[in-house]
Protein backbone atom coordinates (compact mmCIF):
# COMPACT_ATOMS: atom_id res chain seq x y z
CA UNK A 1 0.00 0.00 0.00
CA UNK A 2 1.36 3.26 -0.98
CA UNK A 3 1.86 6.18 1.59
CA UNK A 4 -0.51 8.55 0.14
CA UNK A 5 -2.92 5.33 0.63
CA UNK A 6 -1.79 4.34 3.91
CA UNK A 7 -2.78 8.29 5.00
CA UNK A 8 -5.92 8.02 3.61
CA UNK A 9 -6.92 5.36 5.53
CA UNK A 10 -5.78 6.21 8.59
CA UNK A 11 -7.52 9.71 8.21
CA UNK A 12 -10.46 8.26 6.87
CA UNK A 13 -10.54 6.11 9.84
CA UNK A 14 -9.58 9.24 12.35
CA UNK A 15 -12.86 11.29 10.35
CA UNK A 16 -15.09 8.50 11.67
CA UNK A 17 -13.81 7.61 14.94
CA UNK A 18 -14.31 11.78 15.80
CA UNK A 19 -17.89 12.19 13.89
CA UNK A 20 -18.82 8.89 16.24
CA UNK A 21 -17.24 10.48 19.04
CA UNK A 22 -19.11 13.40 18.49
CA UNK A 23 -22.42 11.67 17.68
CA UNK A 24 -22.05 9.73 20.61
CA UNK A 25 -21.53 13.28 23.32
CA UNK A 26 -24.56 15.03 21.31
CA UNK A 27 -26.83 12.50 22.11
CA UNK A 28 -25.39 11.84 25.27
CA UNK A 29 -24.96 16.02 25.46
CA UNK A 30 -29.35 16.36 24.40
CA UNK A 31 -30.96 14.07 27.20
CA UNK A 32 -29.03 16.08 29.59
CA UNK A 33 -29.14 19.36 27.82
CA UNK A 34 -32.55 20.88 29.67
CA UNK A 35 -33.34 24.11 30.34
CA UNK A 36 -34.35 25.42 34.02
CA UNK A 37 -35.92 28.04 35.62
CA UNK A 38 -34.80 29.93 38.88
CA UNK A 39 -37.02 27.35 40.92
CA UNK A 40 -35.24 24.69 38.90
CA UNK A 41 -38.20 23.84 36.87
CA UNK A 42 -37.79 22.86 33.27
CA UNK A 43 -38.02 26.17 31.81
CA UNK A 44 -40.73 25.99 29.10
CA UNK A 45 -40.89 29.45 27.85
CA UNK A 46 -40.43 30.35 24.05
CA UNK A 47 -42.77 30.00 20.75
CA UNK A 48 -43.31 26.05 19.94
CA UNK A 49 -45.11 24.16 17.15
CA UNK A 50 -45.63 20.69 16.00
CA UNK A 51 -44.37 19.20 12.53
CA UNK A 52 -46.92 16.42 12.50
CA UNK A 53 -50.27 16.12 10.27
CA UNK A 54 -52.39 15.83 13.38
CA UNK A 55 -54.54 19.07 12.63
CA UNK A 56 -55.73 16.94 9.18
CA UNK A 57 -56.56 13.81 10.69
CA UNK A 58 -55.72 12.49 13.97
CA UNK A 59 -55.50 8.99 12.56
CA UNK A 60 -53.84 7.52 9.87
CA UNK A 61 -54.58 8.48 6.75
CA UNK A 62 -53.64 8.52 2.69
CA UNK A 63 -53.35 11.90 0.91
CA UNK A 64 -57.44 12.77 -0.23
CA UNK A 65 -58.51 15.46 -2.33
CA UNK A 66 -60.12 18.44 -1.09
CA UNK A 67 -62.43 21.24 -3.50
CA UNK A 68 -61.97 20.86 -6.82
CA UNK A 69 -62.13 24.23 -7.68
CA UNK A 70 -58.84 25.36 -5.37
CA UNK A 71 -57.40 22.64 -6.52
CA UNK A 72 -54.36 20.75 -4.50
CA UNK A 73 -54.64 23.61 -1.90
CA UNK A 74 -57.83 22.38 -0.42
CA UNK A 75 -56.11 18.65 -0.13
CA UNK A 76 -55.16 16.41 2.70
CA UNK A 77 -51.44 15.53 3.31
CA UNK A 78 -50.93 11.88 3.92
CA UNK A 79 -50.06 11.25 7.43
CA UNK A 80 -49.11 8.11 10.35
CA UNK A 81 -51.16 9.16 13.15
CA UNK A 82 -50.99 10.10 16.62
CA UNK A 83 -53.40 7.98 18.19
CA UNK A 84 -51.95 4.93 20.26
CA UNK A 85 -53.21 1.69 19.26
CA UNK A 86 -54.07 3.51 15.56
CA UNK A 87 -58.28 4.21 15.90
CA UNK A 88 -59.88 6.44 18.18
CA UNK A 89 -62.35 4.35 19.97
CA UNK A 90 -65.65 6.20 19.40
CA UNK A 91 -69.04 3.97 20.22
CA UNK A 92 -70.88 3.24 17.67
CA UNK A 93 -73.15 6.49 16.94
CA UNK A 94 -69.91 9.02 17.31
CA UNK A 95 -68.05 7.36 14.77
CA UNK A 96 -70.95 7.14 12.49
CA UNK A 97 -71.17 11.11 13.33
CA UNK A 98 -67.89 11.08 13.10
CA UNK A 99 -67.91 10.18 9.16
CA UNK A 100 -70.80 12.78 8.72
CA UNK A 101 -68.38 15.19 9.94
CA UNK A 102 -65.85 14.50 7.30
CA UNK A 103 -68.40 14.44 4.52
CA UNK A 104 -69.43 17.95 5.59
CA UNK A 105 -65.96 18.99 6.94
CA UNK A 106 -65.25 22.06 4.52
CA UNK A 107 -68.98 23.97 6.02
CA UNK A 108 -68.78 22.61 9.97
CA UNK A 109 -65.16 22.21 10.75
CA UNK A 110 -64.87 24.82 13.38
CA UNK A 111 -61.76 25.78 12.20
CA UNK A 112 -63.47 26.81 9.18
CA UNK A 113 -65.65 29.25 11.26
CA UNK A 114 -62.52 30.37 12.68
CA UNK A 115 -64.07 29.18 16.09
CA UNK A 116 -61.38 29.25 19.28
CA UNK A 117 -59.60 25.57 18.95
CA UNK A 118 -60.26 24.09 22.23
CA UNK A 119 -58.26 21.62 23.93
CA UNK A 120 -55.75 19.66 22.62
CA UNK A 121 -56.23 21.12 19.15
CA UNK A 122 -54.81 24.32 19.82
CA UNK A 123 -51.28 22.31 20.20
CA UNK A 124 -51.19 20.82 17.14
CA UNK A 125 -52.88 23.44 14.57
CA UNK A 126 -50.03 24.53 11.94
CA UNK A 127 -49.58 28.06 13.48
CA UNK A 128 -47.04 28.73 17.01
CA UNK A 129 -47.96 29.11 20.22
CA UNK A 130 -45.96 30.86 23.18
CA UNK A 131 -45.45 29.24 26.65
CA UNK A 132 -45.70 32.53 29.21
CA UNK A 133 -44.30 30.39 32.52
CA UNK A 134 -44.78 31.67 36.24
CA UNK A 135 -44.96 29.65 39.33
CA UNK A 136 -48.64 30.05 39.99
CA UNK A 137 -49.60 30.24 36.47
CA UNK A 138 -48.99 28.98 33.21
CA UNK A 139 -49.89 31.55 30.16
CA UNK A 140 -50.24 29.95 26.56
CA UNK A 141 -50.49 31.71 23.86
CA UNK A 142 -52.37 31.01 20.93
CA UNK A 143 -51.80 32.77 17.46
CA UNK A 144 -55.42 31.40 15.96
CA UNK A 145 -58.00 33.11 16.49
CA UNK A 146 -56.43 34.89 19.74
CA UNK A 147 -56.75 32.17 21.49
CA UNK A 148 -55.28 31.93 25.07
CA UNK A 149 -55.45 29.51 28.44
CA UNK A 150 -54.37 29.88 31.92
CA UNK A 151 -53.21 26.95 33.73
CA UNK A 152 -53.57 26.92 37.67
CA UNK A 153 -50.68 25.89 39.40
CA UNK A 154 -51.25 27.10 42.64
CA UNK A 155 -54.85 25.40 43.11
CA UNK A 156 -54.16 22.65 45.76
CA UNK A 157 -57.91 21.64 45.28
CA UNK A 158 -58.93 22.38 41.73
CA UNK A 159 -62.38 24.38 41.62
CA UNK A 160 -65.12 23.35 38.80
CA UNK A 161 -65.40 25.37 35.63
CA UNK A 162 -67.76 28.33 36.03
CA UNK A 163 -69.03 27.72 32.87
CA UNK A 164 -68.77 25.82 29.87
CA UNK A 165 -66.17 27.35 27.02
CA UNK A 166 -64.00 26.66 24.34
CA UNK A 167 -60.77 25.96 26.08
CA UNK A 168 -62.08 24.64 29.29
CA UNK A 169 -60.74 25.60 32.67
CA UNK A 170 -56.87 24.00 33.10
CA UNK A 171 -54.99 23.37 36.37
CA UNK A 172 -51.35 21.96 36.71
CA UNK A 173 -49.01 20.58 38.75
CA UNK A 174 -45.36 19.19 38.05
CA UNK A 175 -44.34 15.32 38.09
CA UNK A 176 -40.87 15.58 37.91
CA UNK A 177 -39.84 17.43 34.89
CA UNK A 178 -42.92 17.01 33.31
CA UNK A 179 -45.90 19.62 33.41
CA UNK A 180 -48.95 17.84 33.87
CA UNK A 181 -52.60 19.61 32.76
CA UNK A 182 -55.91 18.62 33.97
CA UNK A 183 -58.75 20.48 31.62
CA UNK A 184 -62.17 20.38 31.76
CA UNK A 185 -65.28 22.29 31.39
CA UNK A 186 -65.63 22.10 27.92
CA UNK A 187 -68.16 23.38 25.88
CA UNK A 188 -68.71 20.23 23.44
CA UNK A 189 -68.83 22.10 20.08
CA UNK A 190 -65.13 21.79 19.15
CA UNK A 191 -63.34 19.36 16.15
CA UNK A 192 -59.94 17.80 17.33
CA UNK A 193 -59.28 17.67 13.83
CA UNK A 194 -60.07 18.78 9.91
CA UNK A 195 -61.57 14.93 9.69
CA UNK A 196 -64.34 15.64 11.91
CA UNK A 197 -63.00 13.65 15.16
CA UNK A 198 -64.85 15.49 18.04
CA UNK A 199 -65.78 15.13 21.61
CA UNK A 200 -68.67 16.15 23.73
CA UNK A 201 -68.76 18.67 26.75
CA UNK A 202 -68.25 15.32 29.28
CA UNK A 203 -64.32 15.28 27.75
CA UNK A 204 -61.76 15.26 30.59
CA UNK A 205 -57.85 16.06 29.36
CA UNK A 206 -54.68 14.81 30.81
CA UNK A 207 -51.80 16.77 28.99
CA UNK A 208 -48.14 15.97 29.53
CA UNK A 209 -45.70 18.58 28.43
CA UNK A 210 -42.12 16.80 29.10
CA UNK A 211 -38.95 18.15 27.70
CA UNK A 212 -36.98 15.77 25.75
CA UNK A 213 -34.50 18.59 25.39
CA UNK A 214 -34.13 22.48 25.94
CA UNK A 215 -36.03 22.34 22.43
CA UNK A 216 -37.91 19.53 21.82
CA UNK A 217 -41.36 18.93 24.04
CA UNK A 218 -42.98 15.63 24.17
CA UNK A 219 -46.84 16.52 24.08
CA UNK A 220 -48.98 13.48 25.52
CA UNK A 221 -52.42 13.42 26.08
CA UNK A 222 -55.12 11.10 27.46
CA UNK A 223 -58.71 11.60 26.32
CA UNK A 224 -61.89 10.51 29.11
CA UNK A 225 -65.36 11.02 27.68
CA UNK A 226 -67.80 8.54 28.02
CA UNK A 227 -70.24 10.12 26.14
CA UNK A 228 -68.53 9.66 23.08
CA UNK A 229 -65.35 7.03 23.32
CA UNK A 230 -65.88 3.12 24.93
CA UNK A 231 -62.46 3.73 26.94
CA UNK A 232 -59.84 6.64 27.71
CA UNK A 233 -57.15 6.84 24.73
CA UNK A 234 -54.38 8.37 24.07
CA UNK A 235 -52.19 10.41 21.32
CA UNK A 236 -48.93 12.53 21.09
CA UNK A 237 -46.79 14.76 19.26
CA UNK A 238 -43.80 16.90 19.25
CA UNK A 239 -43.22 20.48 19.60
CA UNK A 240 -40.44 22.16 18.49
CA UNK A 241 -38.84 25.85 19.87
CA UNK A 242 -38.48 28.69 17.18
CA UNK A 243 -34.94 29.51 17.55
CA UNK A 244 -35.42 32.43 15.56
CA UNK A 245 -34.64 35.72 17.60
CA UNK A 246 -36.91 37.89 15.59
CA UNK A 247 -40.00 34.72 16.24
CA UNK A 248 -43.23 36.03 17.37
CA UNK A 249 -46.91 35.21 17.68
CA UNK A 250 -48.85 36.62 15.23
CA UNK A 251 -52.54 37.61 15.80
CA UNK A 252 -54.61 35.52 13.11
CA UNK A 253 -57.39 37.38 13.46
CA UNK A 254 -59.38 35.00 11.28
CA UNK A 255 -63.47 36.00 11.49
CA UNK A 256 -63.50 38.44 8.89
CA UNK A 257 -62.08 35.38 6.53
CA UNK A 258 -65.01 33.22 7.78
CA UNK A 259 -68.26 36.38 7.78
CA UNK A 260 -69.75 34.33 4.21
CA UNK A 261 -69.33 30.96 5.55
CA UNK A 262 -71.70 31.86 8.63
CA UNK A 263 -73.57 34.25 7.91
CA UNK A 264 -74.42 34.19 3.59
CA UNK A 265 -77.43 32.57 4.69
CA UNK A 266 -79.02 35.74 5.94
CA UNK A 267 -77.51 38.14 3.08
CA UNK A 268 -80.45 39.77 0.79
CA UNK A 269 -80.95 38.06 -2.40
CA UNK A 270 -81.56 40.51 -5.08
CA UNK A 271 -84.76 39.08 -5.98
CA UNK A 272 -86.19 40.65 -2.62
CA UNK A 273 -84.67 43.68 -3.35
Amino acid sequence: MSIQRRLGFVLGIILISGCATTTATNNAGSADSISRAWDGRPDLNGIWQTLSTANWNLESHPAYGGLADIGVLGATPPGLGVVEGGDIPYQEWARKKQQENFENRFTNDTEAKCYLPGIPRAHYMPYPFQILQGDRKIMMVYGFAEANRTIHMDKEDPVPAPIDSWMGRSHGRWEGDTLVVDAHGFNGDAWLDRAGNFHSYALQVEERFTPVNSNVLRYEVTMTDEETYTRPWKMSVLLYKNLDEAAEVLEFKCVEFSEDLLYRHLRRSASTN
